[in-house]
């Protein structure tokens, strides 16, 4: 999954929501549910992700999502195969963003 969101150092929950197509329920049970995810909370309690935070929670929808896993599944995937995962996934990632690419430039001619 491609998501567009711009370059900053910290995001809201709101924006990764709309970003990932998902309620921000569902982010905010991530949260609890992934050891991985630790974003910034301010004194009011706002959650402030990092874009480490958007790589991970990129690789849960890719896991939970996409192919199919369980909540336990992907965490026991996640602590077992990390490495594994991480390159197929970045080789995916640089895949698609290769394919939207061409289909900007196909749209332009």
């Amino acid at each position: 999954m491609h998501i567009e969101l711009p370059e900053k150092r910290y995001y809201s929950i709101g924006e990764v929501a709309k970003a990932f197509n998902v309620n921000t329920s569902l982010i905010r049970f991530w949260e609890k549910e992934f050891d991985v995810l630790k974003p910034k909370k301010n004194a009011k309690g706002n959650r402030k992700f990092t874009p480490q935070d958007i790589k991970n929670l990129q690789l849960i929808y890719h896991l939970v999502k996409e192919r199919g896993f369980t909540l336990d599944g992907a965490k026991t995937h996640l602590k077992e195969e990390k490495k594994k995962t991480l390159s197929n996934f970045d080789i995916i990632t640089k895949l698609e963003n290769v394919k939207s690419e061409l289909l900007k430039i196909k749209d332009h001619l």
